[in-house]
């Protein structure tokens, strides 16, 4: 079986095909193209058209890669500048159009989480706790673990391409520029010291672009072995300052796409060395993509990561787990009848929304259905995209009350329907006790018709009130809602 990944990041764009040989996946292809999707994003935070289009053609290439594959073995990721871009909506849905398969935008700490997972599973097995860096185009992800476990994993908004075009946008290197970059970069760091200094790790590696770059300079050149050291790093500062310019730099082993951010991803590299006082470091050649292939496989083989931080949001939030489930049977129960054709991902949505649908109770009972959308959308969940969270919240939100605050969600027949299969189970569960449910039919085309067993509709006549008043929140978005005794 094929598996592939797409990293939409902010420096380059990446294609990585693994072939699952049991608990392994070996390199099947492999594709890079340098995009520097960050140096297109102007003052007022919105991609530029020059830098969609760029990326759009990358993508399409990409798409011929990729053909033939099911939808369920790619997983194509956004990191920090899709994250920062004010224009994203516009930019998917050129993107996913030219690359043939959806593109998840996914949290600081999610890539962290995927770049510690891709790594370790290239480096050797070890009971170490390893620090694990990654330097991209427009953030740093930093991480601390063990075995294939971040227990501390933090993204710092500065990276090789932003710090090159803030410092040395004039293609000039001097010290001033250089000193200046490091200590923005240390401030930015700083936070992270308490986590991530020395003592809380055994052993440092480095990952992708950057360091790997800084790597195989420092061998070509004789410096090191291709173990980062503060010493070799130094050595590579005088050497720019030495070229004077980002055009005469002439370095042994490096590639000339790295050429424009090298400053700029040397100065971020040495103040990761001075914060967290790393003494060496080794690249390790697993990244982001490596990290999302196995975590793809995982959810494949029914270990998704997803499941695990759901049950732990109820646990910490102290949900009705019982009630959540019977709200969770519920809906599946309604959303199979009305779209036979589920996917696996829309119908874990679903599910999902539904066990965590009271998380909101801690804040209070009062528009809990508010809250528990905020907390969702805002939470560190490991193994969610931006994306997964922001559907779930969306269906979360649209439980009860005016449909008015997800009119534009309800344009999505898909959507829609998950929306009224969760507001039909919130409403028939709402006695908060397992009473089987007695023969029903749902249908939902232009109208919506719910068919229920009249000598139970007579026998509850709560819940028969409750349903009324859901046909006039339907009614309210042109949409006729009908309750049909059976």
């Amino acid at each position: 079986m094929l598996l592939a990944a797409v990293d939409l990041g902010s420096n380059s764009f990446r294609l990585e095909i693994g072939k699952v040989e049991g608990a392994h996946i070996a390199r099947h292809g492999y594709w890079k193209e340098t995009v520097r999707l960050a140096a297109g994003i102007d003052e007022s935070k919105r991609l530029t058209k020059k830098s969609i289009d760029i990326a759009i053609e990358t993508l399409a290439r990409m798409n011929e890669r990729l053909r033939g594959m099911k939808s369920e073995h790619v997983r194509a990721v956004g990191t920090e500048t899709l994250r920062q871009a004010r224009n994203l909506d516009e930019f998917l849905l050129e993107a996913q159009h030219a690359l043939g398969f959806p593109i998840e935008v996914i949290s600081g700490r999610e890539e962290a989480r995927l770049v510690f997972e891709g790594c370790t599973r290239t480096l050797p097995p070890s009971s170490a706790r390893r620090l694990i860096v990654d330097i991209g185009g427009a953030s740093t992800e930093v991480i601390v673990g063990k075995g294939f476990v971040a227990e501390h994993a933090e993204s710092f908004k500065v990276g090789c391409v932003n710090s090159s075009l803030r410092f040395f946008k004039d293609g000039r290197i001097d010290r001033s520029s250089l000193k200046k970059a490091q200590v923005a970069a240390a401030a930015e760091l700083e936070e992270g010291v308490s986590v991530f200094a020395r003592g809380k790790w055994d052993e440092a590696f480095g990952s992708s672009g950057t360091i790997g770059a800084v790597s195989e300079i420092l061998r070509t050149q004789g410096w090191t072995d291709g173990t980062i050291t503060p010493h070799g790093l130094l050595t590579l500062r005088y050497a720019l300052l030495d070229a004077g310019e980002i055009k005469r730099i002439r370095l042994a082993g490096m590639k000339p796409d790295r050429q424009e951010v090298l400053a700029g991803g040397t100065a971020v590299l040495s103040a990761v060395f001075d914060t967290l006082d790393v003494e060496e470091m080794r690249p390790a050649r697993g990244a982001l993509r490596v990290g999302v292939l196995y975590d793809l496989l995982g959810r494949r083989e029914r270990k998704d990561l997803r499941d695990s931080s759901v049950i732990r949001m109820q646990t910490r939030f102290g949900v009705d787990k019982s009630q959540a489930q019977q709200v969770s049977a519920l809906a599946n129960q309604f959303h199979a009848a009305l779209d036979a054709a589920v996917s696996a991902e829309t119908s874990n949505r679903l599910r999902w929304a539904a066990l965590l649908h009271e998380v909101g109770f801690s804040i209070s009972h009062s528009d809990y259905h508010k809250h528990s959308a905020y907390l969702i959308q805002h939470s560190d969940l490991a193994g969610f995209s931006t994306t997964d969270q922001e559907r779930v919240a969306t269906l979360v939100l649209a439980q009860r009350g005016n449909l008015k605050k997800v009119a534009t969600a309800l344009d999505d027949h898909a959507i829609a329907i998950g929306i009224l299969s969760l507001r039909l189970a919130v409403v028939l569960a709402h006695a908060r006790r397992a009473d089987e449910l007695p023969q029903w039919s749902l249908k939902f085309g232009k109208t919506i018709e719910l068919g229920l067993a009249n000598d139970w509709l007579s026998h509850h006549p709560l819940t028969q009130y409750l349903l009324e008043e859901e046909a006039v929140h339907w009614e309210r978005v042109a949409t006729t809602f009908t309750l049909k005794p059976l």
